[in-house]
């Protein structure tokens, strides 16, 4: 009996897995992968921005790009050359190594400052002969696919599940598009608008006696994050830090070595460990100090002495376990350095300016759902009274429409075990799916039933195979139309194709057959 129906038992075992997705722990948002997804659903269904309300940033990078032959250039020499001559930090200046794609590489400027004249200039020079309009604007894809890792990241790390971040092509560039569920427009810029480059930094008195020395010491490359750290203050109140752990052997020994060499642990110098009185917005109050500093995107967001730290430095137990607290003045700007750390530094941001905003309010998103929810039943019901009214007949219909049904039903089993954010678009390829599998299955039960009754299974088999080389046909014009919609960035299209194609293959390779099985039972009984 289960040999002959397979194809109902693989139906079956595949509706009880898309429940598992979406009510247990199977699916993406469940529990047990830390989703949150069902704090307001029973479901591990995740929602994009016109389901759930949000905001969705579409811009370009900053940046400016040249792809010069840089012949026998230093390419770390050039790089703090063209710093240099454009007035900005080093970070915002990289020189590609050459790779595939740009067989000189490439020199890239990474701040909305700079003009392509300016740009040009500065490589001219530096003997590299570079014309204003062989200056292209925005970065390379090398950096646009970095800056889109680490947006993704600052989303994920910053708590705003859901969130997505794309590219997509356009006669004017390359725009970055970010989207971010159940968040205003203030907290996703908040998150994702600067770079976020963190450093820790040694100041002290300047070698000539005037004014003060900056020596940066380690950045995000070199640290790897444990966590916020909260202590109490002698005086009653809380301090706020971030745990962190030199990630190699060699950055730990330079940090140590260059703590010992600029008289921050020398018992002699107690000036190196104890005396920072630093203001942040002012600076140091004195000629004598030595400050730890921790910098955000070159901006001094604390500063303190060395305390227990020159000790261990002192005593060589710091390379053997580097790990150390950069420190915080509150709560808020701890945690943004944990999320920087962790996330990594972006290497250009958004130019938000030259883009579009789009917030949409939670309570309208909630409404477009519930229209969603109704539009898809009205769709249901509707097929199922126009197959009731063309046969007439219950084991021929009823079938036909649970069938449908159940392959909308492994659909979104599906999107909760991919983690798919449903949008209106992905709601027009459930309609779509919904139409073009009921009109398979009659295409099936015209083929068996018509002409002279079906009494053998040979017969049956023979009409569902013809019936089937249609079907199959269709389904491959559908997934040959729409997979350019599903590869390329076309916004909301790619969502309609992605869902449409994978109903079609579900619809082929399980519930068509499955329909088959039961319109045999039905029609040899």
């Amino acid at each position: 009996m289960i040999r002959e129906n397979w194809r109902i038992v693989l139906l079956v075992v595949l509706v009880v897995a898309s429940s598992a997705a979406l009510f247990g722990p199977l699916g993406s948002g469940s529990a047990a992968d830390g989703g949150d997804a069902n704090a307001t659903s029973p479901t591990n269904l995740q929602y994009g921005l016109e389901l759930s309300g949000g905001t969705r940033i579409r811009a370009p990078l900053a940046g400016l790009h040249a792809t010069p032959d840089i012949g026998d250039a230093d390419p770390n020499q050039l790089q703090r050359d063209l710093a240099a001559e454009l007035n900005v930090s080093l970070a915002d200046v990289a020189v590609l190594n050459p790779t595939q794609e740009l067989p000189n590489g490439a020199v890239e400027v990474r701040t909305g400052n700079v003009t392509r004249a300016e740009f040009a200039a500065a490589l001219r020079a530096n003997d590299i002969d570079v014309s204003e309009n062989q200056v292209d604007l925005g970065v390379t894809e090398r950096t646009r696919d970095q800056t889109v890792r680490v947006l993704n990241s600052k989303i994920n790390e910053g708590g705003l599940t859901g969130g997505s971040v794309t590219t997509t092509q356009t006669e004017n560039g390359t725009y970055v598009v970010v989207e971010v569920p159940n968040a205003n427009r203030s907290e996703v810029i908040g998150l994702i608008g600067t770079p976020g480059r963190v450093q820790v930094v040694a100041l002290s008195p300047a070698e000539n006696g005037t004014g003060f020395e900056r020596q940066p010491l380690l950045d995000q490359s070199d640290l790897t994050v444990s966590g916020v750290v909260t202590r109490q203050t002698p005086g009653g109140g809380t301090s706020y830090a971030v745990g962190v752990t030199v990630s190699n052997d060699d950055a730990a020994q330079r940090f140590a070595d260059t703590m010992r060499e600029e008289g921050f642990t020398s018992e002699q110098n107690p000036n190196g460990i104890g005396n920072c009185d630093y203001e942040l917005g002012e600076g140091p109050q004195d000629d004598s100090e030595y400050c730890l500093l921790t910098v955000r995107d070159g901006e001094t967001v604390y500063a303190a002495s060395m305390g227990d730290l020159a000790t261990i430095i002192n005593n060589g137990d710091f390379v053997a376990d580097p790990s150390f607290s950069i420190g915080a003045p509150n709560q808020s700007t701890a945690r943004q350095l944990e999320l920087d750390l962790r996330a990594g530094a972006l290497p250009t941001t958004l130019n938000i300016d030259e883009g579009t905003t789009y917030y949409l309010q939670p309570s309208l998103a909630q409404e477009f759902k519930t229209f969603s929810v109704v539009t898809g039943a009205v769709a249901v019901l509707a097929v199922a009274f126009v197959v009731f009214l063309r046969y007439r007949e219950v084991g021929v219909a009823a079938p036909m429409v649970l069938t449908a049904a159940a392959e909308v039903y492994l659909l979104l089993g599906f999107a909760a075990l991919v983690g798919l954010a449903l949008d209106l678009s992905h709601i027009a390829g459930f309609i779509a799916v919904i139409g073009t599998g009921v009109d398979d299955l009659v295409i099936i039960a015209d083929e068996i039933l018509q002409g002279e009754r079906v009494t053998t299974g040979r017969v049956f088999q023979s009409r569902f195979r013809k019936a089937f080389w249609v079907i199959g046909a269709a389904a491959a014009t559908t997934i040959i139309a729409m997979s350019p919609l599903a590869v390329l960035s076309l916004g909301d299209l790619q969502g309609f194709a992605l869902v449409t194609i994978v109903g079609v293959l579900l619809g082929v390779l399980v519930t068509r057959p499955a329909y088959g099985n039961i319109l045999r039972n039905v029609v040899l009984d």
